[in-house]
């Protein structure tokens, strides 16, 4: 890393959310080819967007009871994988984190949205449109508002925003969501929607999308690998083969098994994207599905095997994220597990596959390994 990258991360406080999260962030934008000056303005967004949450020392609980990671800390990174070039790199984060309150938060998501549009010249027209939808007066969780930072060359990131479609209630979320849906265009959306257990987000892409997207995503528990095979509706998608070829390798022995498990806690539900680009025909143009992988593994090691397999599968090269890992932590992957959280496959019309790893900051806490036999524990003791 250059001097002025590691003036910048120190000037920053490595001993605050802000501070640890954004000198990750500048490790990562040289994995992904970012210049310095780039990376410097990303690592600045990053601690604006948090707001006060920046500052709070890290010795101190966090600040909100975020699920946007297991420690609670409000930014998740991530690396987006095709075919002859570089990885793309992410980062989602909460800026409403420590608002006090889930209305609070919202509120104050939506003026950090609204400030970096002012500052992108983006517009946020869609998401005005559906404030009354996801932002009712006296919300219910588990989220407000959640915001993902496409990070490109030149300091200016693709935006994309994240909503809870339960915030007037879970027994009302699948109608929010057919009414959003509806609002934006979408007027046949809903109904080519696969069966879910539950409606989790409900997703914007804002600003500079070559073809901006509407998302509905569908928790999926207790899944086989054939049924993950069946959930795609987008025309020109993937086969059933290859959605469950993508499961086996990411869920590992358990792909046909993923009930309960004594050396585990209760796994979080898979989860499927269904974007939607164009109005006419009502069907989907994309369909991702994502393995929560940090739940099938004993620790990071084998979640770095299941995702170096993957990303050989598709013929990308896992260099980068084994870089990326030691960006992120000095850790031994064997020595704790939910550093890789995600594993996804991505398919979108007119584009190759993507593969995307999901990369904890883990700046309050490490989970430590399951079901250990006793010379593996006392080798990453």
């Amino acid at each position: 890393m250059s001097a002025r990258r590691l003036d910048s991360a120190k000037a920053l406080g490595a001993d605050t959310v802000g501070g640890r999260t954004a000198g990750q962030l500048l490790r990562l934008c040289e994995v992904a080819g970012l210049d310095t000056k780039d990376s410097e303005v990303y690592a600045r967004t990053l601690t604006d967007m948090l707001g006060a949450v920046a500052e709070r020392p890290l010795d101190l609980p966090p600040a909100w009871p975020t699920f946007l990671s297991d420690d609670h800390t409000p930014v998740e990174f991530s690396l987006a994988f095709v075919p002859d070039a570089a990885p793309t790199l992410r980062v989602l984060l909460e800026p409403g984190c420590g608002a006090g309150g889930l209305a609070r938060n919202g509120r104050t998501g939506l003026r950090a949205v609204r400030k970096a549009a002012r500052r992108w010249g983006f517009s946020t027209d869609r998401l005005d449109e559906l404030e009354d939808l996801f932002f009712p007066p006296s919300p219910k969780g588990p989220l407000a508002l959640w915001c993902a930072l496409e990070l490109q060359p030149g300091g200016v990131p693709r935006v994309k925003v994240y909503l809870n479609p339960a915030a007037s209630g879970q027994k009302r979320a699948a109608r929010t969501v057919a009414k959003a849906l509806r609002r934006l265009g979408h007027r046949q959306a809903f109904e080519a929607l696969p069966p879910g257990d539950r409606h989790l987000f409900f997703a914007l892409d804002l600003g500079d999308w070559e073809e901006p997207r509407v998302k509905v995503y569908l928790a999926h528990h207790d899944l086989s690998a054939a049924e993950a095979g069946a959930l795609s509706r987008m025309e020109g998608g993937p086969s059933p083969a290859q959605t469950e070829a993508f499961f086996r390798i990411a869920a590992g022995d358990d792909a046909d098994a993923a009930g309960g498990d004594d050396r585990r806690p209760v796994r979080r539900p898979v989860q499927s994207c269904h974007s939607f680009t164009e109005t006419s025909t009502g069907l989907p143009s994309g369909f991702t599905l994502y393995v929560p992988v940090r739940d099938y593994v004993r620790h990071d090691g084998e979640a770095l095997h299941r995702a170096t397999a993957l990303l050989g599968h598709h013929g990308l090269d896992p260099a980068p994220l084994v870089r990326a890992v030691a960006a992120v932590t000095s850790r031994r992957p064997e020595e704790g597990g939910g550093l890789i959280a995600y594993l996804a496959l991505a398919h979108q019309q007119g584009h190759p596959p993507r593969v995307t790893t999901y990369i904890s900051s883990e700046s309050y806490a490490v989970r430590p390994p399951v079901g250990l036999l006793p010379a593996e524990a006392a080798t990453a003791g």
